[in-house]
This record gives C-alpha cells, structure tokens and sequence, in this order.
C-alpha cells in the first residue's frame, strides 16, 4: 500500500525538533513498525548521520519521542492548573477544565491525537517507554491529592478525565454538549462535598 509522502517540516526549525516531528507523523500514520532511521532522516530532511548525531538506534528515536510526550503533557498540566485561580482544589479545577470545558483542548488540537498515536504505538513496541510519562501523571496525581482534595473526588475527576481521553482515542464512544455539561456539574459537585 502506498503512502503519501508527508510534509516536510520547515527548515527553521532545528534539526533535532525536525527529526522528532517527522518520526512522530510516522508513527500516527504507520504505526512504530514503519519508523526507521532512513524513513525518519529523510522525511526531516536530514541525512543519516544527522539523525545518528541525535538519535543513535530507534530505541533512542522513541525515547526521545516519549520524552517530548511527557515534556508537553506536563508543561499542559502546569498550563492549566496557573489559568485557575488560586484557592481549593485548583488542581481538581484544572483537571476538570482540561477535559469538560465546551471545547477542550485534549479532544479538539490535532496535537493531542498525535501525542496520543506515539504514546499507543510506543506502549505495543515496548512497555516501558511510557515511564516518563506514567512520571508526570503520578506527579499530577500527588499534586492533585496535596491541593487538599479528598481522594475520593480527585481520583474519581482523574479517573473520569482519562476515559473520556481514551474514548477520544479509540474512538469507542463520544460524548455530546449536554453530557460534558451534565458530567462537570456532578464532578465539580463532588469538590464542594
């Protein structure tokens, strides 16, 4: 089956940035099967050795993918709880923005699906690629907890967060206006009792 060839990152970006683009786009597109050095160097438009100097084996490809995942999962975490206002629960209140507000930023940036292929296809090639980012949900979690929410509602905000994510991902079920609505106020009902 033939494939398109992808687009070319632009060249002011820095080789490393281009590399790491290009091999993601791969991996949303292909799956990790189809990431290779040679597939990756030319589709950033760099020779191999370029992509050597950076990346010495796949397995340092991916991860370097994983790290950026969880560099910018955890930069939109501290994004999100600094654009609440201080007072109890910001966190939970961040969490609950992240993934019920009318248009959430996890369910509508094309970013966030292609973070979400690389993520799914490093966890089928090698479990343990997810370490930094299973880091960064923990820290979210203690921070979440430390903020001075009950376990219980904060888990349960958490919990609810990641499944709708991951219905977003695998496309098993979607849910409507009037539901996320519906399900905010139950959830932000749970942070008042």
């Amino acid at each position: 089956m033939d494939h398109p060839p992808p687009a070319r990152a632009p060249e002011s970006l820095d080789a490393r940035t281009r590399i790491l683009d290009a091999a993601e786009a791969i991996v949303q597109a292909r799956g990790v099967p189809a990431l290779t050095l040679e597939a990756a160097a030319r589709d950033a438009g760099v020779s191999k050795g370029g992509l050597l100097y950076h990346f010495a084996s796949k397995q340092a490809l991916l991860i370097g993918l994983m790290q950026r995942l969880a560099q910018f999962v955890s930069l939109e975490i501290q994004a999100g709880i600094e654009a609440e206002p201080p007072g109890p629960h910001r966190v939970a209140r961040a969490c609950l923005a992240w993934f019920l507000n009318d248009n959430p930023v996890c369910l509508t940036e094309e970013r966030y699906d292609r973070a979400s292929a690389v993520f799914l296809a490093a966890h089928h090639h090698d479990p343990a690629l997810l370490d930094p980012i299973r880091a960064v949900f923990q820290a979210q979690k203690a921070a979440l907890l430390a903020d001075g929410t009950p376990p219980g509602p904060g888990l349960a905000i958490m919990a609810a967060g990641d499944g709708l994510f991951m219905a977003h991902i695998f496309g098993t079920w979607s849910i409507t206006d009037s539901e996320r609505a519906a399900l905010r106020e139950t959830l932000t009902g749970l942070l008042a009792s």
